[in-house]
């Protein structure tokens, strides 16, 4: 995997570059100390990922990845921060994953790992014409993850992302609920205005201790269900009590 490191302190970007090349299968290809010349080297040299210092003066690297995901093919990125509470702007800038300074070999190695299983999911799905319909791709702060639509449950919109519930624990997409209703509307039924639940998975409609409509799927997790999507939920009960 070509990388590129970025980090405004000469002998950070040195050590980092001395651990890339130390692990096989990785090369350092280019570096740069400014978010200016991190543009510069993308552009040049074609990264399949950059190590980004998120703290560097003029543009930081918050900034540089912002542009970089608007790339038709961007290079994944790996963010190196010295504060915790940057995951989140990692996130949102579309990072692969994030490291914490001092950056240690064994947690570099492993998120090289992972940059390379999400850069080989990349690589397969160009050869596709189209993504495995049978899958969801979810990116988290560690890279994407593909969901099979089998094993999700629920998609629950909260705040600007989408809470991907499934047998494994719950994941966060980047889209809209509106989105993931009409892309799969033969899989999930609209039960509020904020949540979306998986038609094999329903199991009956209940009413809690206030008397508000809430709707039981299998393993127990209940969803409230709004006045407007009643009908559409007993509707789809009855259907699958005849089989």
């Amino acid at each position: 995997m070509r990388v590129l490191v970025v980090d405004d302190e000469p002998w950070a970007r040195r050590r980092l570059a001395e651990m890339v090349d130390a692990e096989q299968g990785h090369r350092v290809v280019a570096e740069a100390g400014t978010g200016e010349q991190a543009l510069a080297a993308t552009r040049e040299h074609q990264p399949d990922l950059i190590l980004l210092d998120i703290q560097m003066p003029g543009m930081d690297g918050l900034e540089v990845a912002r542009r970089i995901a608007r790339r038709e093919r961007p290079p994944g990125v790996i963010f190196i921060t010295a504060h915790p509470e940057h995951a989140l702007a990692a996130f949102e800038a579309k990072a692969s994953d994030y490291l914490l300074k001092p950056v240690r070999p064994d947690r570099l190695r492993a998120a090289l790992a992972r940059a390379g299983q999400v850069n080989r999911a990349q690589l397969q799905g160009l050869r596709r014409p189209h993504a495995d319909p049978g899958m969801l791709r979810c990116r988290t702060t560690r890279g994407e993850r593909l969901v099979p639509l089998d094993r999700i449950h629920s998609l629950r919109a909260e705040d600007k992302y989408v809470v991907v519930g499934h047998d494994d624990g719950e994941l966060l997409l980047e889209d809209s609920l509106k989105a993931l209703e009409q892309r799969f509307a033969d899989r999930f039924l609209r039960v509020h205005r904020s949540a979306l639940v998986a038609l094999d998975r329903l199991q009956a409609l209940e009413r809690d201790a206030l008397g508000r409509h809430q709707v039981v799927l299998q393993g127990g997790l209940r969803l409230p269900v709004s006045r407007r999507h009643l009908p559409a939920v007993r509707d789809a009960l009855r259907r699958l009590a005849q089989g």
